[in-house]
């Protein structure tokens, strides 16, 4: 099993430096405008991100080599 890449009880705001590691923040604002992307929570004009969300959308997104040996 691979360690998460965020901390899942930690909840992310979109400004955090640590969500640049998945797309820079004007691509998240494109992608919650087309509803693709991770899961994400609106409060107001606030957007945050909870981390498991996150961990479960990385692991979506995961790209398998059939060559690796992990």
């Amino acid at each position: 099993m691979r360690p998460n890449i965020f901390e899942n009880d930690r909840v992310y705001d979109d400004s955090d430096i640590e969500l640049d590691v998945i797309a820079p923040r004007t691509k998240r604002a494109q992608w919650r405008h087309r509803r693709v992307g991770p899961n994400f929570l609106r409060f107001g004009r606030r957007i945050k991100y909870h981390g498991a969300d996150l961990n479960v959308w990385v692991d979506q997104v995961l790209v398998v080599n059939e060559n690796s040996t992990a």
